[in-house]
């Protein structure tokens, strides 16, 4: 058995890999880059060491580094988690020959299912469905171009290496062909290092469905049932559940069978995944093999009950398989959420910073995969996964259920998540029916337009955030008039109070929430000191009750009902957060003299186009002097994992280009300047 493994990952998946470690006896080697010196997979581990820069090209995925790191720890064997090296061939190769074992498959295996071209002919070879198209050695333009007309639109350009969607295109007419083809191409170059692409038929709402695989050294197959995986946003994966609700006994049986043949055909040993897609017809086609463990695998384990992550160890040790294909037994139904540091009502873009609050949601048959804890930085360099929610029931509504309810517990300041739109995909009444393919968010876009469900917000919303702001500031003028070194200037209430006023008995301010303005008056009842009576816009709301705070908890109480929410005050606005959502109020003071200075209180021309967030510009399409359109592409930024378009919000004249293709730039950087 082996006694020592270094984990070449972070986040969740390296935390993950840990607990099993420590439940089995075996020691722990984290590696991390500079940017992650305090991440929660460095503490969690026996040793831990540096492995240079934070950019995942000078740490991560340096193999050499971490092979001489095992070879220095005494570690025997490298797990890969997902991502970075986990399905890189030749690594795999490379810790084979230093003497490591490398827990994952043989590198022959991987690099041949590596490539999606050839992963297909092998499936062909073994009576496999492949969904038609072009998978052929000729890359250049015009032979693509022909093919894809024969393939016929729409149509996927698909990158040969990699997966979770990058260097994927959707191309819906020959016109935008070559276009596509040149970024599917550029983002599969930047994330696996080949542009090689292949061309498949678009199938009309498919449902994408997976097999898990587990193979030993000594020829045992088995597969472990099936995930739906067919709510996607970008072509990666957000929602996944076990077991289908469109499979029948049989359906899932026959493609069991296939999934193994497949993997028997090529050699594999050990953990790994094979991934169909479903059609309205219940015919399913072979899309590519994940030669390594999932993100989503702990709905497998929820469901069959054993930790893949054990069995991968125990493969690599040299041990057979301990459970046949009969006695593998899938209950209940379990369901995995991905909360991501992203702003879905942008387009998904990610968002950086610290997590200044992260409060977890706990319960039975609800498990929370975690690499990050409050105080955490999301910073530009990796994916920006937060943890994955997967809950646990007896039924699929049972464990439906218990999603929603976590996801209202679960609480996020500091960086944009997309936790309100996973609640509300929780709700939606076709999720809820099974009637779920990889177009849902799109044939559902109310899902994602606004940032919260809700279209008005809740008065008890304004009411927490105005009562934390009138209590602290009452907390801090006594303070300041307590304090036996008063300053020789008297306090100023007006500063002090921030936006509050006082105008007789009563305390006023104003918010504004998706350009809406609320005007909150309170006054302190007379017969309780901690109730008060209410009006938004001068229409009385009711009497509600501060019941109490506590580490940023605030429960208020109206008519006898509780109203528990989390608040965090910040010079410039108020963070709520109640039942999954959260509200950013921004403070209005009764004079902006900034604002008045200036003459903007309407809303001026975005003359400076900023860079979203920090990555590398790959792509400069306009000069100093050209017309543009409005919405047109000005440049393309690549950051975590991603490409993001930099468009003109408005038709007008480019003014200046302040960085030329392969500039690496700040968040908040002015790229174009317009007219």
């Amino acid at each position: 058995m082996l006694k020592k493994i270094l984990i070449a990952n972070r986040g969740e998946i390296a935390v993950r890999i840990m607990a099993t470690c420590r439940e089995m006896g075996i020691q722990t080697v984290a590696v991390y880059s500079d940017g992650d010196q305090q991440a929660r997979h460095v503490y969690a581990a026996d040793e831990a060491y540096a492995i240079g820069p934070a950019p995942a090209d000078q740490s991560y995925l340096r193999g050499d580094k971490i092979i001489a790191i095992a070879q220095q720890s005494g570690a025997e064997a490298i797990h890969p988690g997902y991502g970075f090296l986990a399905e890189n061939a030749d690594f795999a190769e490379a810790c084979e020959q230093t003497g490591l074992v490398f827990i994952g498959p043989p590198a022959s295996a991987m690099r041949l299912m590596g490539s999606k071209i050839a992963a297909k002919q092998l499936a062909l070879s073994v009576g496999a469905p492949i969904v038609p198209g072009y998978n052929g050695e000729r890359q250049d333009d015009a032979t693509l171009l022909d093919e894809a007309a024969r393939v016929g639109f729409p149509l996927l350009i698909k990158a040969s290496a990699g997966g979770g969607g990058k260097g994927m295109r959707v191309v819906n007419t020959p016109d935008s062909f070559v276009e596509q083809l040149a970024g599917a191409r550029r983002e599969a170059k930047a994330a696996f290092g080949d542009d090689t692409v292949f061309l498949e038929r678009l199938i009309l709402q498919p449902r994408h469905i997976e097999i898990q695989v587990l193979g030993d050294r000594h020829g045992h197959l088995i597969y472990l049932g099936e995930r739906e995986c067919s709510i996607q946003r970008r072509h990666q994966k957000i929602i996944e559940e076990s077991p289908s609700v469109a499979l029948t006994p049989e359906l899932r049986a026959e493609m069991g069978a296939v999934a193994v043949r497949i993997a028997q055909a090529a050699g594999y040993v050990n953990a790994g995944t094979l991934e169909f897609m479903l059609d309205a017809d219940n015919q399913y086609y072979f899309l590519e093999m994940n030669t390594r463990l999932q993100v989503e695998h702990p709905v497998t384990e929820l469901v069959t009950g054993l930790d893949l992550v054990r069995h991968q160890l125990l493969i690599a040790s040299g041990q057979p398989l301990q459970i046949a294909q009969e006695q593998v037994v899938s209950r209940g139904h379990a369901i995995e959420a991905r909360i991501y540091a992203e702003d879905p009502a942008h387009d998904y873009l990610p968002s950086t910073g610290t997590i200044t609050r992260f409060t977890q949601p706990a319960g039975p048959g609800i498990r929370l995969d975690s690499g990050v804890i409050q105080g955490d930085e999301i910073n530009p360099y990796y994916d920006p996964l937060i943890a994955k929610l997967i809950v646990f029931g007896e039924e699929r509504t049972i464990a439906i259920d218990r999603l929603h309810r976590a996801l209202e517990q679960c609480t996020i300041f500091g960086v944009t998540t997309n936790v309100a739109l996973l609640d509300a995909i929780s709700m939606h009444p076709a999720f809820v029916a099974g009637d779920t393919h990889t177009s849902f968010l799109e044939e559902h876009p109310q899902l994602t337009q606004t940032a919260t469900r809700s279209t008005g917000i809740p008065p008890a919303i304004l009411v927490a955030a105005a009562l934390s702001e009138t209590r602290q500031a009452a907390t801090q003028y006594s303070e300041i008039t307590a304090s036996p070194e008063r300053p020789s200037t008297p306090p100023n209430p007006w500063r002090t109070l921030g936006p509050w006023r006082m105008v007789g008995t009563t305390q006023t301010a104003t918010y504004h929430w998706r350009d809406e303005e609320y005007k909150i008056a309170l006054q302190q009842a007379a017969e309780q000191n901690n109730t008060w009576h209410v009006q938004v816009n001068g229409k009385t709301i009711g009497t509600y009750t501060w019941i109490g705070s506590a580490r940023g908890e605030v429960l208020l109480q109206h008519e006898h009902k509780q109203f528990p929410m989390y608040v965090e005050l910040q010079p410039t606005h108020v963070l709520v957060a109640a039942q999954g959502e959260s509200y950013r109020l921004r403070k209005v003071h009764l004079l902006d003299v900034e604002s008045a200075a200036s003459g903007t209180q309407g809303a001026p021309l975005q003359k400076v186009i900023s860079a979203p967030m920090a990555g590398t510009l790959i792509k400069v399409q306009v000069s100093a002097g050209d017309d543009v359109e409005a919405q047109q592409v000005l440049a393309i930024l690549s950051a975590m994992k991603m490409e993001h378009a930099i468009t003109a919000p408005y038709a007008g004249k480019v003014q200046k280009v302040h960085y030329q293709e392969g500039a690496v730039i700040a968040g908040g950087a002015a790229i174009v300047e317009m007219a």
